[in-house]
Parts: C-alpha cells; sequence; structure tokens
C-alpha cells in the first residue's frame, strides 16, 4: 500500500528546516533589539558623563565662591575685633 501521505520521518525532514528559519528569524530580531538597547544605553551613558562633568565643575565653583565668602567674612570678623578692642582701650584710658 503505497500513500500519498509523507511519512514520519520525512514530515520531519520538511518541517525541520522550516523551524529553524523561523527560530533563526526570531534570533535576528531579538539580536537587533538587543543591539538597538545598547546603542540608547551608551548614548544616555555619555550624556550622563557630560552632565556629570557639568555638575562638578559647578561644585568647584561653589566651593571657590564659599571659600571666598568664608575669607571675606573672617577678614570682617578681624576687623570688628581690633575696632571693639580699641573701643575698649580707649574707655580704659579714660577711667
Amino acid at each position: 500500500m503505497a500513500s500519498s501521505s509523507p511519512s514520519q520521518p520525512d514530515l520531519q525532514l520538511q518541517l525541520q528546516p522550516e523551524t529553524e528559519s523561523q527560530m533563526s528569524s526570531i534570533v535576528y530580531e531579538i539580536s537587533q533589539q538587543v543591539q538597538g538597547a545598547m546603542e540608547n544605553m551608551l548614548k544616555m551613558m555619555s550624556e550622563i558623563d557630560e552632565n556629570s562633568g557639568g555638575i562638578t565643575e559647578e561644585i568647584e565653583k561653589c566651593k571657590e565662591q564659599s571659600l571666598e565668602k568664608k575669607r571675606g567674612l573672617e577678614e570682617g570678623k578681624e576687623q570688628v575685633e581690633k575696632a571693639a578692642y580699641a573701643v575698649l582701650e580707649m574707655l580704659n584710658n579714660r577711667a
């Protein structure tokens, strides 16, 4: 009895290349998506590096400004102390 339908092994051989082709397509598509995601991550990392560099510069500027203000306040404090001592000395000399 010759059957016109393919035997089980013949059917498996016919489906195997089709399945492999579908799997290859899926793997390729996923690899393309992963590559796109990686490129986006690299862009974001670059932007973060640039922004952090600008932030670091701003922090340094603020530190310098605060040190300058501190020096100015210390100089002002010294002048006030000198003036106060001079006034106290003048008052002590009158007594």
